[in-house]
């Protein structure tokens, strides 16, 4: 560990300087609306700003309150993050509208260790609302600034590592002036995704840099450690795209796996690409036909492998096949109702290119 950089008033003086120095304007900068707060880091968790910032305006035009969030139906919370994917987080986003709205008189606590509390809030986000909201004096750390601190104190722990996390919390904690903890915690992350990025970070014009322990021991390549430790799960999907005149075959996706809540097709999973599967249609189906696209779609923990097949019945046996549907927990969709179900990417994909 860099045993130069003692001062900790003058590395968070010049962190301080650099993010007043160069300021970045964003919507949830500079309130204090617990709400607000919450709803845009719960968004940009695993999500980059460019593309969390469209779904931060469309949640606080719909919901402007966290009551207008709380007593949405899930259905249409889910439609709306539709596309930013890590869908627990939209469902543990509504629950949590809930609570607070219900048992909480619409009042977010106001401690870190209340926040804690809260559904899907963790010790990053309960840290950015204390802190952003309320003012308390608790550091966040999160990815960006993981790496500001490993480079510049050269901690070598693995940041993956319940060990790594301690430590770096509690050197965040120790740097963190009284005076100014939401402002620098926002220096703290902004310097990192902008500055001391993970490839090619601006050493040059670093205001660190004379006492950064990576830059003078050539290890910003090498740090922060992390050991990923993650497997990543393939699986091969066969959709069938069922089709009865202007109305289609969905089904919504139970607890258990990927896309709790949202909709997509009937399917069974094959063993492996490209082998056969099987699937009991209903009486009087015609024979499906397979699209001529393969579809590969990537998750945090999964990789997807989809085909799709078109299947067609007579619009004189809807009876049939309403019941058929009904005997599988299936739902019969008009065509011009498809827009509003919540789907997963992969069948946005699909539908984009058949022109929906």
């Amino acid at each position: 560990m860099n045993t130069k950089a003692t001062d900790n008033q003058l590395f968070s003086h010049q962190i301080l300087s650099w993010y007043r120095a160069n300021p970045r304007e964003l919507p949830w900068r500079g309130i204090q609306d617990p709400y607000k707060i919450w709803l845009s880091e719960i968004i940009l968790q695993q999500t980059r700003v460019a593309q969390g910032m469209p779904y931060y305006f469309k949640f606080t035009e719909a919901y402007p309150t966290v009551k207008d969030l709380a007593l949405a139906p899930e259905e249409e919370v889910l439609r709306l993050w539709q596309g930013l994917g890590y869908y627990s987080r939209a469902r543990n986003l509504h629950s949590c509208a809930k609570y607070v709205w219900h048992e909480l008189n619409g009042n977010f606590p106001e401690t870190y260790k209340e926040l804690l509390l809260l559904k899907g809030v963790g010790s990053y986000t309960a840290s950015a609302i204390a802190s952003f909201a309320f003012g308390e004096v608790k550091a966040v750390v999160d990815g960006n600034v993981f790496r500001v601190l490993a480079r510049y104190f050269g901690i070598e722990t693995d940041i993956a590592s319940g060990k790594g996390k301690k430590q770096f919390e509690a050197l965040a904690d120790q740097l963190i002036p009284a005076d100014h903890p939401g402002e620098f915690n926002q220096a703290m992350m902004d310097f990192g995704a902008r500055h001391c990025t993970p490839a090619n970070p601006s050493c040059d014009t670093c205001p660190l840099s004379s006492s950064c322990f990576a830059l003078n021991n050539k290890m910003v390549k090498d740090l922060p450690v992390k050991i990923n430790k993650i497997k990543i799960k393939e699986r091969h999907l066969h959709y069938y795209v069922i089709r009865c005149g202007e109305k289609w075959v969905w089904k919504k996706r139970s607890s258990g796996d990927i896309w709790e809540g949202l909709f997509d097709f009937p399917h069974v999973e094959q063993t492996k690409e490209n082998s056969e599967s099987e699937f009991n249609l209903p009486e009087a189906a015609k024979t499906p036909v397979k699209f001529p696209k393969n579809y590969r779609h990537i998750l945090s923990h999964q990789k997807l492998n989809a085909v799709f097949s078109e299947v067609e019945f007579p619009e004189e046996k809807i009876a049939h096949l309403n019941e058929w549907a009904e005997n599988n927990g299936f739902l019969l969709v008009e065509e011009e109702k498809i827009e509003y179900l919540a789907k997963p990417k992969l069948i946005v994909n699909f539908l984009n290119d058949q022109g929906f």
